[in-house]
């Protein structure tokens, strides 16, 4: 993860605007501004970590914000502590050195990144160790907070999973609604076939049996079926499998903790799981500060 892309810069630059950082009317009115602090950012719970790197920047961030030419905080971060690092509770994460204002005014947004990033991390990694050995691959979708996706998906990979799609121009997955206002699976079929880029694979969501029937025989690359039981997804696999043998094929819908590696002995290569970015549990991380 590059923290100095522009992309991540705007996504963090916004959220100390939003958060009128340099605004903080408390710290303001209470903190010297001369005053130093020292901070330490701990887990209260077991996590895998994600967002690290966030805390570097949003200090960098906030100088170039307020204008002024600060001396850069002193992080200290042990060697054995990087994202993707199953932490115990009460393991520190990180220790900074600071202007004292600063590390109040820049508190929440780094919490909020390191949080919710982590939740999702430990989250996804639950899901991949429930289908380990199977073959199966948990994907993630476009059910994310805006603005904040491409670390949310940072996150899905730092658990182990994969991004499905980052956003609408990557690849052509033709859903419910697509199919519907076509007129059903065949002709938005034709269309998709007909006007995709090169041999860009086209992936058909499929409800039944009878769409399933069309996908296969008007040219999916991919099939998603969505929302079917675990008997409805054999018995779809199986009539996939003898139609097209290198058809791939994609679980949605319903899928849990519980019943996912259900679907991935009944054949399922890719599971997508809405709740690792839509509903997810954020980790409960604190930053806690004295003077110096």
């Amino acid at each position: 993860m590059n923290w100095n892309s522009r992309r991540i810069s705007s996504i963090l630059s916004h959220g100390l605007i939003e958060d009128q950082a340099l605004h903080d009317a408390t710290t303001l009115a209470t903190i010297d501004p001369q005053q130093r602090a020292s901070a330490t950012v701990i887990t209260q719970e077991d996590c895998v970590l994600a967002g690290l790197g966030c805390i570097q920047r949003v200090y960098e961030l906030y100088g170039e914000l307020e204008g002024k030419a600060r001396a850069y905080p002193e992080i200290s971060i042990a060697k054995e502590i990087f994202d993707g690092m199953h932490l115990r509770s009460g393991q520190i994460i990180a220790t900074i050195r600071h202007n004292a204002r600063v590390l109040l005014s820049c508190e929440r947004l780094i919490l909020n990144v390191l949080q919710r990033m982590s939740g999702i991390a430990t989250e996804t990694s639950k899901y991949v160790a429930a289908v380990k050995g199977t073959g199966a691959v948990i994907l993630d979708t476009r059910k994310t907070t805006p603005n904040f996706r491409f670390l949310e998906k940072y996150a899905v990979r730092i658990g182990g999973g994969y991004n499905h799609r980052m956003d609408l121009s990557d690849g052509i997955l033709v859903k419910n609604n697509h199919i519907d206002i076509c007129g059903g699976v065949r002709p938005a079929l034709e269309r998709a076939m007909a006007n995709r880029k090169g041999d860009q694979r086209v992936e058909v969501e499929v409800r039944d049996m009878e769409e399933l029937e069309a996908a296969l025989k008007y040219g999916a690359g991919s099939v998603l079926l969505d929302n079917l039981n675990i008997e409805q997804t054999r018995e779809a696999i199986a009539r996939a499998r003898k139609e097209a043998r290198d058809i791939r094929i994609e679980s949605s819908g319903g899928i849990n903790l519980e019943n996912v590696r259900d679907y991935a002995e009944a054949g399922s290569q890719f599971i997508s799981v809405g709740h690792l970015t839509h509903s997810v549990q954020t980790v409960d991380i604190a930053m806690r500060m004295q003077p110096v």
